[in-house]
């Protein structure tokens, strides 16, 4: 006979102290730290306990008891449920304390180098709106709130296009009115439900890998270009012919659409860099600007989704390099050649490599349509690609810019900059924890410089960090 489990504890007139990892924030109770989301510091809650853990427990509020005078109203009316933006009942100025705080104590607590004092972050001048890029499931299981279920609303249409809850890989939340972007990203999204609805279509079952409407990603730029991709799993000719009429539908309510692009997705998971994308309607990419530079942006491109703010990272990796127009610059994981391509024309010669070959391709267009000569990019993976042979091929480099995924730099890459001892590097990074692990292994043969965080994403945990290092020889 199965045990009876002990039903899970309800804490009241919790104190929240102070912001945590992942947009929680954090409390003790009988000498437990306890973590909960959607809360600022100062709030008094009622919490249940939803995960029990031997050094702490997550719970979750279910009741506001006194709110923190810090609390300020939501813009979005999602908030609560969708996991997204966490802090968007915190004032902007002190998510950037927090921001600030998390890249000091991460570099010295996982770092463990000695450090200047770090600049004051640069916040992003949008707090709304400041997304070009959204990505929204299409699914059949639907994701309703506690407040849905508690209502007996029996629901017959359990299709959604929205963004996966956490924890829930195979259901998702249906977005009505995201804050991020621009609004006429919505007007697009919920275009494609309500045609997809009044004609039957299919949503993708992911536990199943049958329904034909499975993925809408949209990006727009400073430009005022718009580009969606829609992806299907086509089982028939019928679905391709269904499929083809939505993206009419699309073309015909939305002129602003200037890349209306399709993929037939036949895998267990929505990345489609090795799939083949068709241009249904206008070209196969949109193009940023930045200063007097055009980048062209594909649908597989990577590019900062903040733009704004991307101008603003980008030249302090820039004053971070001091170029005099006499240097041999590497720029590892360069994507589309974005920062290559800003700084060429203050260096001798820029020498770029990406993972993705196709984002290499736009990268040497780029060059070429803003009339730089003095690049080169090579596909493949960094590790494969930045080694000795290659050093010894293309030069030393004197300065060595690195702006490497949230992993972090792979320990073969490390080992293969140190052997090519660049008088400087410009470490940027979306993931202070590891770009701290990565300072550490550089730590005996280069020293930090200056340290700049740069806010990226408002109302997100998440924060840019820019570092310049020097060698220590050269001190």
């Amino acid at each position: 006979m199965a045990r009876n489990k002990k039903p899970l504890p309800i804490y009241e007139n919790v104190v929240i102290e102070d912001c945590a990892a992942e947009g929680k924030c954090v409390s003790h109770v009988d000498e437990k730290v306890v973590f909960v989301p959607f809360v600022v510091p100062g709030d008094v809650v009622d919490v249940q306990v939803r995960k029990k853990r031997k050094n702490y427990n997550e719970a979750e509020v279910i009741r506001l008891v006194e709110a923190s005078p810090l609390r300020v109203a939501p813009m979005c009316p999602h908030f609560g449920v969708c996991g997204g933006c966490k802090w968007q009942i915190l004032p902007y100025e002190e998510q950037l304390k927090m921001k600030q705080r998390q890249v000091f104590d991460q570099l010295t607590r996982i770092g463990k180098v000695e450090l200047p004092e770090l600049r004051p972050i640069l916040g992003s001048a949008k707090t709304s709106e400041y997304r070009n890029k959204m990505e929204y499931e299409c699914c059949n299981k639907r994701w309703l709130t506690r407040d849905e279920i508690s209502s007996g609303t029996e629901y017959t249409n359990m299709n959604a296009i929205g963004l996966h809850i956490t924890g829930a890989y195979d259901k998702v939340l249906p977005i009505e009115d995201c804050r991020l972007m621009d609004h006429l990203h919505n007007d697009i999204r919920n275009a494609v439900r309500d045609y997809a609805d009044a004609h039957h279509i299919p949503y993708f079952d992911i536990r199943q890998q049958k329904g034909l409407l499975r993925n809408i990603m949209i990006r727009n730029s400073n430009t005022g270009e718009w580009m969606v991709l829609v992806q299907f799993h086509f089982e028939s000719a019928d679905d391709h012919a269904t499929a083809m009429a939505l993206l009419s539908h699309l073309a015909e309510r939305f002129p602003q659409i200037t890349s209306l692009l399709y993929v037939d997705n036949q895998k267990c998971n929505d990345t489609f860099g090795d799939l083949d994308v068709v241009t249904f309607k206008g070209n196969d990419h949109i193009y940023e600007l930045m200063e007097d530079l055009r980048f062209k942006v594909g649908p597989k491109s990577f590019y900062q989704t903040n733009t704004d703010q991307a101008h603003v990272l980008y030249s302090v990796a820039r004053d971070f390099a001091a170029l005099s127009g006499n240097e041999l610059v590497y720029d590892l994981y360069t994507g589309t050649g974005t920062i290559a391509n800003f700084v060429a024309r203050k260096a001798r010669q820029v020498i770029g490599i990406e993972y993705v070959p196709e984002a290499i391709e736009d990268a040497k267009v780029n060059s070429l349509e803003n009339g730089i000569a003095n690049t080169l990019f090579y596909a493949g993976d960094m590790k494969d690609i930045l080694t000795d042979a290659f050093i010894m091929e293309h030069g030393r480099p004197d300065v060595l810019i690195t702006d490497p995924p949230r992993a972090g730099m792979h320990p073969d890459v490390v080992q293969t900059i140190l052997r090519a001892h660049p008088r400087r590097i410009v470490y940027v990074s979306c993931n202070p924890a590891t770009q701290a692990r990565d300072l550490a292994d550089l730590d005996a043969d280069y020293r930090v410089e200056a340290v700049q965080p740069v806010d990226m994403f408002p109302h997100t945990p998440h924060v840019e960090n820019v570092v310049l290092l020097t060698a220590r020889e050269s001190l």
